[in-house]
């Protein structure tokens, strides 16, 4: 298959990216990884004219400078007619993101040996209403309102690097429920409105049925969305461990006869974690915001029991804490299913959310995550695959 070059030419005729010249990365590597992702992603969509399109969007998105749109990449590359092929590549070919999706997660796990999927938020401020499922939508993270569209996504993360390889919309009930929006936007037959917790849930359990690569303990963040019974019985069903943070409000009662609040009924998370804060111990992790810095934080696990479905018994799960301060309450916690886990494995997994985090930052905005625009929903599915494989090569060139 013919590969497209990227990068600018520098004075011995090597390509070299604006990012690689600045860190001093070695562009042959990162062209070498490129071109391996272009080979066995876009094999699967067959026909030669799609894979050379795809070649030119990734390209686009590893090289255009600013907001990655269609007409921006389109005149990056130039060439009379670049536009339209690409805009209609996008939004309106029928090629399929699900397996290039796929193949970019199996991709992953062979080279990068990720340790959980972290189902991470990111919102996308929009000012028109045109784009599919731009609503008024609440943002947890940033405690606020904001109008654009709510996406979940799904990132392999290991402590050095991590990349996302599924995504889901959030559509608010004015968009599944209006037949003309639907139509509008080419909404597949029946999807649904889903919360932001749901689509957590659906893109993880969906990975562990049917994509075929190894199950990884899932981290999600469930502090203000969602059901936490009915996603741990969801994630159970599904086969997928996980690793949920919640509320210090989040009830449950101690599980273990030995411990302190044993008899004392159903309490908050909080509360459970302050009874034992004898058992606390330091964990050393490391810190993706500065250079996988070593830390040392207290943590302690509680068995304990949450109230299942109507008429089922109470969950046996563990209570994680974190106490970044000693003489302060737990900084966060979880639960988990991973009952045998040790304290210090545990939140060390925890901390992957720092690195999604630190990506995110880093890689995700600058090839584009934010930045499809277009009404099209299958055009906004397929935009996020590539740019995720776009995010895929410079992550694995960076961790060497």
């Amino acid at each position: 298959m013919n590969t497209l070059t990227l990068g600018t030419s520098d004075s011995a005729g090597t390509l070299t990216l604006p990012h690689q010249r600045a860190a001093s990365h070695d562009t042959g590597a990162f062209d070498d990884i490129v071109d391996e992702l272009s080979a066995v992603l876009f094999s699967l969509l067959g026909r030669r004219d799609r894979r050379v399109r795809a070649e030119q969007y990734l390209r686009g998105l590893l090289t255009t400078p600013g907001r990655k749109s269609i007409r921006n990449i389109a005149a990056r590359l130039g060439g009379a007619g670049v536009d339209q092929s690409l805009h209609h590549f996008i939004s309106s070919s029928a090629w399929d993101w699900r397996p290039l999706r796929i193949a970019l997660a199996d991709h992953i796990e062979q080279t990068a040996a990720p340790r959980a999927w972290v189902v991470r938020p990111i919102h996308i401020p929009k000012a028109g209403r045109h784009s599919v499922g731009v609503d008024e939508q609440f943002a947890p993270h940033l405690g606020q309102v904001f109008r654009g569209q709510q996406a979940l996504g799904v990132w392999l993360a290991s402590p050095e690097l991590s990349a996302p390889v599924n995504w889901r919309m959030v559509l608010p009930g004015p968009w599944t429920n209006d037949p003309e929006r639907r139509e509008q936007a080419e909404l597949p037959e029946g999807t649904g409105a889903e919360s932001a917790g749901e689509c957590a849930v659906s893109a993880a359990v969906e990975m562990a049925r049917l994509w075929g690569i190894p199950h990884r303990p899932v981290l999600l963040d469930l502090r203000r969305r969602g059901d936490i019974s009915t996603a741990t019985e969801q994630l159970t069903a599904g086969g997928v461990p996980f690793l949920i943070r919640i509320s210090p409000s989040s009830r449950m009662a101690v599980a273990d006869p030995a411990l302190p609040g044993h008899r004392a009924g159903s309490l908050p998370a909080q509360r459970v974690l302050e009874l034992v804060k004898g058992m606390r111990i330091p964990v050393s992790w490391p810190d993706a915001a500065h250079g996988n810095t070593a830390r040392t934080s207290l943590a302690a696990t509680v068995p304990v029991a949450m109230p299942g479905p109507l008429r089922s018994k109470p969950r046996r799960l563990l209570l994680l804490g974190e106490w970044s301060d000693p003489a302060q309450p737990p900084s966060q916690m979880w639960i988990t299913d991973m009952t045998h886990a040790s304290v210090g494995s545990l939140l060390r997994l925890a901390k992957l959310n720092g690195r999604v985090e630190q990506d995110l930052a880093r890689i995700g905005d600058r090839v584009g995550l934010r930045d499809f625009v277009g009404r099209s929903f299958r055009g906004w599915h397929r935009h996020m695959t590539l740019a995720s494989v776009a995010h895929t090569a410079i992550a694995l060139s960076t961790c060497g």
